[in-house]
C-alpha cells in the first residue's frame, strides 16, 4: 500500500516521466534476469565488453541514462534481446489502397497460466418407446 504522499507525487509526476521509469526498470530487470540465467556477474559483463565494472554498475543502478548503443551492446554481448519494437504490416486490399497494422510479437515465454477449453459432454436423453 503506498503511502498519501507517495501517491501524491505520483499523481504529480509528468506522463514522459513515468514512462521513462517504468521502461527503464524494465531494462534493468531484463538485464539482471539474463545474468542470472547465463551465470555473469556485473564484473564478468563488464570484462567482455571492455569495459570498467564502475560503468556497468553505473548502467544498471540507474545512476546514467542508458543510450541505444548501449543497450545494442547489451544485447549483443548477452546474446538475447532487452527491448522489444513492434513491426508494422502493410495488408493489401483490392478495394482499398492500403491499410497498416501493428502487431505485437512476444518472444519472451508466458508467465500467465495456460487455461485448458472446458470439456462438454452432452448427454442423450432416454426415450420412451411403447
Amino acid at each position: 500500500m503506498r503511502s498519501k504522499i507517495a501517491q501524491q507525487m505520483l499523481d504529480q509526476m509528468p506522463e514522459d516521466l513515468r514512462i521513462f521509469t517504468d521502461k527503464y526498470a524494465d531494462i534493468i530487470v531484463r538485464v539482471h534476469d539474463l545474468l542470472e540465467e547465463k551465470g555473469l556477474s556485473q564484473k564478468s559483463l563488464a570484462a567482455k565488453m571492455g569495459k570498467q565494472s564502475s560503468e556497468i554498475s553505473k548502467w544498471l543502478s540507474g545512476s546514467h541514462n542508458l543510450t541505444l548503443r548501449s543497450i545494442a551492446k547489451l544485447e549483443a554481448e548477452l546474446g538475447e534481446k532487452i527491448l522489444y519494437v513492434p513491426q508494422r504490416v502493410k495488408a493489401r486490399h483490392q478495394k482499398e489502397p492500403s491499410m497498416h497494422f501493428t502487431i505485437i510479437v512476444n518472444d519472451r515465454p508466458s508467465i500467465e497460466p495456460q487455461w485448458e477449453r472446458p470439456k462438454y459432454q452432452i448427454k442423450k436423453s432416454a426415450t420412451n418407446v411403447s
